[in-house]
């Protein structure tokens, strides 16, 4: 029963089986395979861009830091929530690779900037050459509190960005399972909103150790083969991410990842909220679930060998607070999470209520 992370799960069939496909006799070294190659038309054909450029890394970390710094120079401000994974979790990256730009968090109840939030911190600003100027929004999709921004969400951020001169970036580090819960095109997720590049991930949902950094404006690609080269992230065994890649977006198979994540989400969601004491923090749209429970049930299902995280409430809806007999806790699923693991987690829980 670990509802860790989806970090914690191995990769799929397909992918491990295109890895092993592609392992025999030898192809070019450093992107320049026929798999890597592919990569471009293929992703231009799926976000319907022509002009979209592609470039494959091994980490989101890699994918994220490396984007915003063809974005922000070392003087200029990223804004961010102040929750997101760029912010809390990726070690300064960042702010390295753009040498010293600084991120700026933002409040937002379920890790979400709100169109006023941001456009009234940019009309906020002065222009004197002491303040760091804003030169990019980066949104998490989902947030950090497992919540979708909406098409016209998106949109509304990237309209007030844009007009006061900055780039937008999207982490997709859960890309999959945010589509899947809209139901919409990857297009109308990313540029047609005005989404400039996105950090498309695919280590989460199936993939050994893959992402790729797309880019949708040609003029912010124009230095991000150096950059990656610099950063370590031109593999010369780089078959092996495309292999991955090539296989996630086959047959569907990351959407259909992705769909199976969330279903199990709202399973362990819909059997939690059955029972007493137990409520959730946010609703559940994509592969993670934030229910806050009694201290006691925490304990019984640490006990019973349940595995998952602690979490922090600083982006809770207004009026919702976590009492000190209580835990907020976060359980995430994955494309190969069990519906007799969730089941078997439910059980214990029911028990232990």
């Amino acid at each position: 029963m670990n509802f860790a992370s989806d970090n914690v799960v191995g990769a799929s069939a397909p992918i491990l089986e295109a890895i092993v496909r592609h392992n025999g006799g030898a192809m070019p070294a450093y992107g320049a395979d026929p798999l890597t190659l592919g990569l471009t038309p293929r992703f231009r054909a799926l976000f319907e861009h022509p002009d979209l450029a592609v470039f494959p890394v091994a980490t989101g970390t890699a994918a994220n830091a490396l984007a915003l710094s063809v974005m922000v120079p070392p003087f200029g401000l990223c804004l961010c929530h102040e929750e997101a994974h760029v912010m809390e979790d990726e070690c300064g990256a960042p702010e390295f690779y753009t040498h010293g730009a600084k991120l700026q968090g933002l409040p937002g109840a379920g890790g979400k900037i709100a169109p006023e939030t941001l456009d009234r911190f940019l009309g906020g600003l002065t222009r004197h050459v002491k303040q760091m100027p804003p030169r990019a929004l980066t949104l998490s999709q989902l947030t950090e509190s497992g919540q979708v921004y909406t098409v016209d969400e998106i949109a509304a951020l990237s309209r007030i960005a844009h007009a006061h001169g900055l780039t937008v970036h999207m982490d997709g580090a859960r890309f999959a399972n945010a589509l899947a819960a809209l139901g919409c095109s990857p297009a109308e997720m990313t540029w047609r909103a005005g989404i400039d590049i996105l950090s498309f991930g695919a280590s989460k949902n199936g993939a050994l150790a893959a992402e790729a950094i797309l880019v949708f404006r040609p003029d912010l690609s124009e230095t991000l083969d150096f950059r990656r080269k610099r950063a370590g992230h031109i593999l010369s065994k780089g078959r092996f991410i495309a292999a991955q890649l090539d296989a996630y977006l086959g047959d569907d198979h990351w959407i259909a990842n992705a769909r199976h994540a969330n279903r199990m989400a709202a399973r362990l969601a819909a059997g939690l909220s059955g029972l007493p004491g137990v409520r959730l923090a946010w609703p559940v749209q994509g592969n993670e679930v934030f229910p806050i429970l009694p201290a006691r049930l925490d304990a019984a299902l640490r006990e019973g060998g349940a595995l998952y995280y602690d979490w922090a409430s600083r982006s809770l809806p207004a009026g919702e607070a976590v009492r000190e007999d209580e835990r907020m806790i976060r359980l995430i699923t994955a494309f190969s999470t069990a519906e007799a693991e969730v089941e078997a987690f439910l059980d214990l829980a029911r028990r232990s209520g």
